[in-house]
């Protein structure tokens, strides 16, 4: 078992002795199952970029899959279909369905998780669940039987909201199309998670380390050691080409001031435009955002996709909110969520 040491340790490495243990990673995936029994899950935001630069440079022909959810900006869409070999899946459900069957995806993963379990052991009032409730309660024991630290109760006011909240939108959206196309062309994946943005991700590492032979569905993370300003630093430093949605990379101060990184050679870097790209209507980690907000951005940047996200929505059976033709109606959502822990809790 790994620890959380070991991956610090790795975490403070110098960026080229990462960038040989990743080569490594790649090279160890590919001679255990062929170049060919590989690919590059390939999102076109820039972390995916950076993997599937260091991959090809390696094995020039390996193949890349790109999941077109439907979700993504523009310009990301755009920019990956601009790579040779590239494999392009879809979902079976859009993402309105999900919504209506699942809920919508708020808070983050685990949360989620939590509060839609939570939903069914108040249903169901049969025990199962009953763990999830509990850590909404505030409840939850650990084996010395005090409080567990992972107690949530901060979130327990959502289980009595009038609209669905659900964790299954990445596994369907996502997860499910690519695990398809892995099992029909016996494939396995190489993704570009990092380790330090999520406790699930941690876990992961802890537990199976950079190459998840062993895994029931092996799956690589030859990046997980990097972090954030590592991938920056990379991109800079090897001139790679990233969407033009991430603006430009530059320093930025502590105010907030931008530094051209040809200018000073000092500081934390970041994008002058978009900092996440993941799906265009997620609000998984919303709620810690500082400055503006993801879907503040989006209005100034996407006007009509905004509109569409934030617009339309009914009460459907049951009295439970939901998408309709105009719109996923996520305003009436976070005006739910803001009435309950305050004005900008979620910005939009």
């Amino acid at each position: 078992m790994r620890t959380l040491q070991e991956l610090k340790m790795l975490q403070a490495l110098p960026l080229d002795i990462k960038i040989a243990k990743t080569q490594a990673r790649v090279r160890e995936w590919v001679n255990h199952y062929g170049v060919d029994g590989v690919y590059v899950s390939f999102s076109g935001g820039k972390d995916s970029t950076v993997l599937l630069y260091i991959a090809r440079q390696m094995y020039p022909e390996i193949e890349a899959v790109f999941v077109d959810t439907g979700l993504e900006y523009p310009e990301l869409r755009k920019f990956a279909k601009t790579f040779d070999n590239v494999t392009i899946i879809r979902p079976e459900m859009f993402f309105v369905d999900v919504i209506k069957k699942y809920g919508y995806p708020f808070f983050g993963k685990e949360i989620a998780e939590c509060i839609e379990q939570g939903k069914k052991a108040l249903e169901r009032n049969d025990g199962t669940y009953y763990y999830r409730l509990l850590k909404l309660q505030g409840k939850s024991l650990d084996k010395n039987g005090n409080k567990s630290i992972y107690n949530i109760e901060k979130y327990e006011p959502m289980l009595y909201v009038d609209f669905k909240i659900s964790s299954k939108c990445c596994n369907i959206m996502k997860k499910k199309p690519l695990n398809l196309f892995a099992k029909l062309y016996d494939k396995y994946p190489m993704t570009a998670q990092l380790s330090e943005e999520s406790r699930l991700r941690t876990q992961q590492w802890l537990k199976n380390g950079c190459n998840g032979f062993d895994m029931k569905s092996p799956i690589s993370n030859p990046m997980s050691f990097w972090t954030e300003q590592d991938i920056l630093h990379y991109i800079r430093d090897n001139n790679v080409k990233i969407a033009n949605i991430y603006g430009d990379i530059v320093y930025v101060d502590k105010n907030g001031n931008y530094y051209d990184y040809l200018l000073c050679d000092t500081g934390t870097l970041t994008t002058t435009k978009c900092k996440r790209t993941g799906c265009m209507f997620c609000a998984f980690g919303c709620q810690e955002e500082r400055g503006e907000g993801r879907f503040q951005m989006l209005k100034r940047t996407h006007p009509k996709q905004y509109e569409y996200c934030m617009n339309g929505g009914e009460y459907g059976e049951q009295g439970i909110w939901q998408p309709n033709s105009k719109g996923l109606g996520m305003k009436h959502c976070i005006d739910v969520i803001n009435n309950i822990y305050g004005k900008d809790f979620i910005k939009y």
